[in-house]
């Protein structure tokens, strides 16, 4: 057997050498220790931060880089089909390690965020930059746990496992509360994205020199092989000495290309597909479906990795405090599915359900999805190290693989299945590009009213001052048609009227002069009628009679004015309270409100079943997950699992016994 040790990081090396390269050759005390686990979980929660900010301000970013939901989701499977890829390379780092693969990461993803994202016009550069940090991403997918299994033995192994996991959720997060604080209510400029990848990219190059000055990691003798306690230390810097590491190379992928580490990968794969799709079309989903804003959507998701975040930490210091991982996997998944179930119906009642109901069940769900996930990453690596200690990135590497491929194949589905988001999505575009659409689908009453009786506003619009002088003798002109057959009579015996108005009641009218207006009136009990009429009425006959030449000019419009009198007074109204609205609205192109009025009733219809499809797909990956947990190793209760450890305890004295012994002799 052929011996080899670890190299040294600081002897024969130049002064900076310690920036490229990292490996420690003694096991570090507890107080380096937790500083590396630190960085490594502020480098992934800013890794995933940067990959997942354009979640923020989705809606707006589609629409500024003319995307389709349809190319967004095309272009979101092959980034992670090249994770994929990238996740086998990341692999390598059992043979090379995995602190450079982090910090370098850290680099190329917060130029490409800082600098090159932002300066996208089109959506050709931005998703060939995407591509990029999505390499990237896939990269540390394996080099980061990798680092904290290496870091934590397996009893506090689920606690590690723990604040690694709430890395990817509390990069989530992070972008949920800088989106909640930046993004504003209303977004009036298309380009506004570009400030949520600003601020991403400049926390990322900060990260980076972090990383870059305090991220070490374990030489290879140290962290391929199985370290059950802190106790192991000993004999693991022991066995270091004369460790064949070259042996221990060999075969990785053979060896690990079995049942429970393949079947196990693809089940939380699978289980995650709901985690992947709140990541990517959240905002998207409760815009569109539901109705709400940008900024409301930013603030569900600070619900969502808030209690996910919690999840993860806590039931990882629970998994280690009684030693199994199979019992919080099956809570997990069954309390994810039940809520999921409930959330998914949200959508199939026809209203707008409450911001408070939707974030209380996305809370509780993505809580019991963490319940779920942080004891399988311990388990996993577990039944890894089963099989090979030395090949922990090998079998991470499978699985960042398989979860790559899978979330590649989802969303090629999603394409499939969800067809109704584009006309949404352009329509959202079409609001910020024109903020009198957005009013106009919150005062639909106001338009509808606008449009049953456009011709007639328009016509008002078109004659202001003659609608203004039909406002002002509104009364006359009533009673002008009111009184017309006594207007007719007096303005063709207009001399007789004039005389009989000159006495002072129509008792003193002489009785020749009665007789002659009786006859001009029509005679009989006719014109008997219309002369009392005119009596009765003199006051308003007379105002008719004086207002005669502004009523003339209102003549030509008796038609138009009289369909104008029968629009109801509230929607005239509305219509004039909100005239400035009505006159932005109707300069919007007709291709665009033809293209809304086209597609977008029928997508309001469809895109909630469409979704719903997806998420009991997503409810059938928690089954299978649920399914597969038998094929980890571990036990299912606290007492075998307590007298494994005093077993592999006793084992390890024994060991350490025999080593010392032969140290002495």
């Amino acid at each position: 057997m052929t011996a080899t040790t670890a190299e040294p990081v600081s002897r024969q090396r130049g002064a900076f050498s310690w920036l490229i390269h990292r490996q420690l050759d003694t096991y570090p005390n507890t107080g380096p220790r937790v500083l590396y686990l630190a960085i490594t979980v502020l480098a992934t929660i800013t890794l995933y931060y940067e990959a997942y900010v354009g979640g923020s301000v989705s809606t707006v970013l589609l629409a500024n880089l003319h995307m389709s939901f349809t190319f967004y989701v095309a272009t979101t499977a092959v980034a992670n089909g090249i994770g994929a890829f990238t996740s086998l390379f990341a692999g390598l780092s059992d043979r090379y390690g995995r602190a450079n693969l982090t910090v370098f990461g850290l680099l190329v993803a917060g130029v490409f965020v800082v600098w090159l994202l932002p300066i996208s016009t089109n959506r050709w550069e931005f998703t060939i930059f995407a591509f990029i940090v999505g390499a990237v991403e896939g990269v540390v997918l394996v080099s980061t746990p990798a680092l904290i299994r290496d870091l934590s033995p397996q009893t506090g192994r689920a606690t590690a496992m723990g604040f690694w996991t709430s890395g990817p959720v509390l990069g989530s997060l992070v972008v949920a509360i800088v989106g909640s604080i930046t993004v504003p209510a209303v977004i009036t400029n298309p380009r506004f994205w570009t400030h949520e990848y600003y601020i991403a990219g400049v926390v990322g190059m900060v990260v980076f020199v972090i990383a870059l000055i305090g991220l070490r990691e374990l030489s290879p003798g140290l962290r391929d092989q199985l370290m059950v306690s802190m106790r192991d230390r000993i004999l693991i810097e022991m066995r270091a000495k004369g460790l064949d590491i070259e042996a221990a190379m060999k075969n990785h992928w053979r060896q690990l290309m079995k049942a429970d580490v393949i079947i196990s990968a693809f089940a939380v794969s699978v289980m995650l597909l709901i985690y992947y799709a709140l990541v990517g079309f959240l905002v998207i989903y409760v815009t569109t479906v539901f109705g709400y804003s940008v900024k409301e959507g930013d603030n569900l998701g600070y619900w969502c990795w808030a209690f996910n975040a919690g999840a993860v930490i806590l039931v990882g210091m629970t998994s280690d405090k009684f030693r199994v991982r199979k019992p919080f996997m099956i809570l997990g998944g069954i309390g994810s599915a039940v809520v999921l179930v409930f959330f998914l119906l949200q959508s199939k009642t026809g209203g707008h359900p409450s911001f408070a109901l939707i974030a209380a069940l996305l809370a509780v769900m993505l809580f019991f999805l963490g319940v779920a996930y942080t004891p399988w990453m311990a388990s996993f690596t577990e039944t890894v190290e089963a099989r090979n200690p030395a090949a922990v990135a090998a079998g991470l590497a499978i699985w960042g693989w398989i979860i790559r491929i899978v979330v590649f194949a989802s969303s090629l589905v999603i394409l499939v299945v969800i067809t109704g988001v584009t006309p949404l999505i352009n329509a959202s575009g079409y609001e910020t590009q024109y903020p009198a659409l957005a009013w106009a689908s919150a005062n639909p009453k106001v338009v509808a009213d606008y449009t049953t009786y456009a011709t007639d506003f328009q016509f008002a619009t078109a004659h202001p001052a003659v609608v203004a002088t039909a406002e002002k003798y509104a009364t006359q002109a009533a009673n002008a048609a009111k009184f017309a057959p006594e207007l007719a009579v007096i303005e063709a015996n207009e001399a007789l009227f004039l005389q009989a108005a000159a006495y002072p009641s129509p008792a003193d009218i002489p009785a020749s002069l009665q007789a002659q207006l009786l006859a001009a009136a029509g005679g009989g009990t006719k014109g008997e009628q219309i002369l009392a009429t005119i009596s009765a009425n003199q006051a308003a006959i007379t105002g008719v009679i004086s207002a005669a030449p502004q009523l003339e000019t209102l003549a030509p419009y008796k038609t138009q004015l009289t369909a104008l009198s029968k629009v109801p007074p509230s929607a005239t109204a509305a219509v004039k309270a909100n005239a400035a609205e009505l006159t932005a609205l109707g300069k919007v192109p007709t291709s665009v409100t033809s293209y809304i009025s086209k597609n977008v009733p029928t997508a309001e219809t469809e895109s909630p079943g469409q979704w719903r499809t997806w998420y009991w797909v997503c409810f059938g990956g928690i089954i299978f997950f649920l399914l597969s947990v038998p094929l980890l190793r571990g036990r299912w209760s606290p007492r075998a699992a307590k007298r494994d450890e005093d077993e592999h305890e006793a084992m390890v004295a024994a060991e350490l016994a025999k080593l010392q012994g032969g140290t002495t002799s």
